[in-house]
């Protein structure tokens, strides 16, 4: 074996921040040191990793696939040491979730995972189902909760829990008092919906089928809560997650609009880097999330 594991750890840092400075920061090494690690590495073997691309330092197609193996075999190697010194914890774990899931179901899931191993430190991070896509491909993130479906040949992707939207109102909103929302009320109403590239976006263009040339959408926001606040006022009419609406319900500021004609069921997914290392942290943290949709 003619590699080290600072060689490696020089390499997917590179590889994360695009240039030797960035990367020599993040690692406390100096930029001559951490250019030399590279070096060394690339001479070793005969090959280059990285193409140079103006400033930036950008993966070659070998530097690509080399990549996810010095991240597991990276991964590997910090649970050894974790092993080895006696650390029940699995150091941070790094959790990428879609907004519902983020505002709604995330502080749950991390309240069991805390109280398994109160050491242990989750960073998450919300955003829509496009960025926390590009964040696992990036490897910025160790796991992904999701409600959009993506299809990517370097992502294992898992059903986690079924969804629901549900089409809703202000209470003085003319469709207020409507039993069901024909074809007729939906293409004649004003639409605040999430934004393209959303996972809520995407069932609810699903559930619209035949429908969507028709529909007057009078505005796209990122947030699910300035939805909420902007159907509240009398904007229009809103298509969030179920989940996001209990309480609003419960208080009677939305009302909700039945759609039985329309199908807005939907699946949340679990999606993982594949060939991802599953450390403890996240095999505890995966399982957590499992008992929990079993509830």
């Amino acid at each position: 074996m003619h590699f080290t594991l600072r060689q490696l750890q020089v390499f997917v840092a590179i590889a994360h921040h695009q240039t030797v400075t960035q990367a020599a920061q993040a690692l406390a090494m100096s930029q001559s040191a951490c250019s030399g690690a590279l070096k060394d590495l690339e001479t070793q073997y005969g090959i280059q990793l990285f193409d140079r691309v103006g400033k930036r330092l950008q993966l070659n197609e070998l530097g690509m696939r080399l990549r996810v193996d010095a991240e597991a075999l990276l991964a590997q190697a910090a649970n050894f040491d974790q092993q080895l010194e006696q650390r029940p914890s699995g150091g941070q774990l790094n959790v990428g979730a879609t907004l519902t899931i983020g505002n709604y179901l995330a502080v749950g899931l991390i309240q069991a995972y805390r109280q398994s191993d109160p050491e242990a430190r989750v960073a998450l991070s919300v955003a829509n189902t496009a960025k926390i896509t590009q964040a696992l491909l990036n490897f910025d993130i160790d796991v992904g909760l999701i409600e959009g479906e993506i299809h990517h040949p370097d992502l294992d992707v898992s059903r986690w829990r079924s969804d629901e939207l549900m089409c809703f109102c202000a209470p003085g909103h003319p469709l207020a008092g409507v039993t069901h929302l024909t074809d007729e009320h939906i293409l004649a109403a004003r639409w605040i919906v999430r934004e393209t590239g959303s996972g809520t976006r995407q069932t609810f263009d699903r559930g619209m089928h035949g429908l969507l040339p028709g529909l007057h959408v009078e505005l796209e926001l990122q947030h699910t809560e300035a939805i909420k606040r902007a159907v509240e006022a009398g904007l229009g009419v809103g298509c969030l997650s179920g989940i996001s609406l209990r309480d609003a319900f419960a208080r009677k500021s939305l009302v909700p609009l039945a759609t039985p004609q329309r199908d807005f069921t939907r699946d949340l997914y679990i999606a993982l880097r594949r060939q991802k290392f599953i450390g403890p942290g996240l095999r505890r943290w995966l399982n957590i999330c499992r008992d929990q949709a079993n509830n």
